[in-house]
């Protein structure tokens, strides 16, 4: 069984969204403050799909594929 990755980085915003990395790494700071996480810590798989909008299936989906 495969492990699949839980947290979410630029890159993976960039293809899932289609938008430019610099794009997910703004997102990345703004779904910090939303959930109220430090500056250190991740955001999962669950807060980018609940924030996006985007279903968790489809997140995890991409994530099985890429890892």
């Amino acid at each position: 069984m495969k492990i699949v990755r839980t947290c979410i980085y630029p890159k993976d915003i960039q293809c899932i969204t289609g938008r430019s990395e610099r794009y997910g790494r703004k997102l990345l700071n703004t779904m910090k403050l939303h959930f109220g996480k430090q500056k250190h810590q991740f955001i999962t798989s669950e807060e980018f799909a609940e924030y996006s909008g985007i279903k968790l299936k489809i997140v995890n989906e991409y994530l099985r594929k890429v890892s």
